[in-house]
């Protein structure tokens, strides 16, 4: 019995309590680490954020309560709880702490890397590309092949019309990464040719440098342009601006300095960039000043981005 126990064996007696103490201390404290971290952990899983957009075309921004097979228990913020037919949905996006602001979704920028035809410093990712038309006519594209490379192309088919001579031209870009999301620089060429034309090769290269975001940002840019196998004795000079106005709009400038033998063209525009179902729809004014212009003139600009490829879309499948 005990009393025996402690009697004949004092010392292990006091050892066994000893030992029997020292677990019990050992597990209050590896209870107290392990709920906290399981509960903060749950917390966190539950409030991730989900952008849904559905077959009829509704959106809704929150946090997904609860699923099955068959359907999904959608919390948001404006309409409250929502069961969602897993059916009617089209894709589901991971929302980004950033694309959050004041409780309504910002949606990603369908053109990043450019502005309403010049680049910047910004890339495409590998795999993601968009397709760009500007007065039906204007038509081209760009595919990222890495991170920092991306290929692309373009054409004006005025083949369609009586055969027309057509220009077409190929676009090769490079581009790095200084400082995340604050410090970019670029190059690239613009390679291209008159389908019907002899020696009437044309193109430009350049290098640019990028400060600021991908919403809000400045370009600087310098290139030395070529027209029949000849390169210009002067560089012509490249400012550009975005600037980010709320979850679907852009303010956007373009400018130029080209100077032209004796004489020099100057090129502003302003406009800005809307957000259509994921789509870019650009439009502004390129106004071009010169010594030799005697009128003021426009020229409008209206054009529609649509990206593809790899994004950070989910598509409905991918929430079991």
């Amino acid at each position: 019995n005990p009393i025996m126990i402690l009697y004949l064996y004092p010392a292990q007696y006091n050892l066994m309590i000893a030992l029997r103490r020292l677990m019990t201390i050992a597990i209050f404290i590896l209870l107290s680490a392990i709920c906290p971290y399981s509960s903060s952990a749950q917390i966190e899983a539950d409030s991730t954020l989900y952008h849904i957009e559905t077959m009829d075309g509704n959106e809704f921004t929150g946090i997904i309560l609860e699923q099955d097979s068959a359907k999904i228990v959608f919390e948001t913020k404006s309409l409250g709880t929502l069961n969602i037919s897993k059916s009617n949905i089209k894709n589901i996006i991971l929302v980004r702490e950033k694309q959050l602001k004041d409780g309504k979704y910002w949606f990603e920028n369908p053109q990043s890397t450019r502005y309403f035809w010049s680049p910047n410093g910004y890339g495409l990712k590998a795999g993601e590309g968009y397709y760009q038309n500007v007065w039906v006519l204007f038509n081209q594209f760009a595919v990222g092949v890495t991170d920092h490379f991306s290929l692309g192309g373009g054409i004006v088919p005025l083949f369609l019309f009586a055969g027309a001579s057509t220009p077409v031209w190929f676009t090769p870009k490079f581009s790095i990464p200084v400082v995340e999301e604050k410090f970019n620089v670029g190059g690239g060429a613009l390679i291209g040719t008159v389908l019907g034309e002899e020696k009437a090769g044309f193109g430009i290269l350049y290098g640019l440098t990028t400060f600021g975001s991908r919403d809000k940002n400045i370009t600087i840019g310098l290139g030395y342009g070529y027209a029949g196998g000849n390169f210009a004795n002067s560089p012509m000079i490249n400012i550009n601006g975005m600037i980010r106005t709320g979850s679907k709009g852009y303010f956007l400038t373009e400018n130029y300095y080209i100077p032209a033998g004796d004489d020099h063209l100057v090129l502003i525009s302003l406009g800005g960039r809307r957000i259509i179902k994921k789509s870019g729809l650009d439009f502004g004014l390129f106004i071009p000043f010169s010594s030799e212009m005697e009128q003021f003139i426009a020229i409008p600009w209206l054009g529609i981005t649509i990206p593809f490829g790899k994004g950070n879309a989910q598509k409905k499948n991918s929430i079991q």
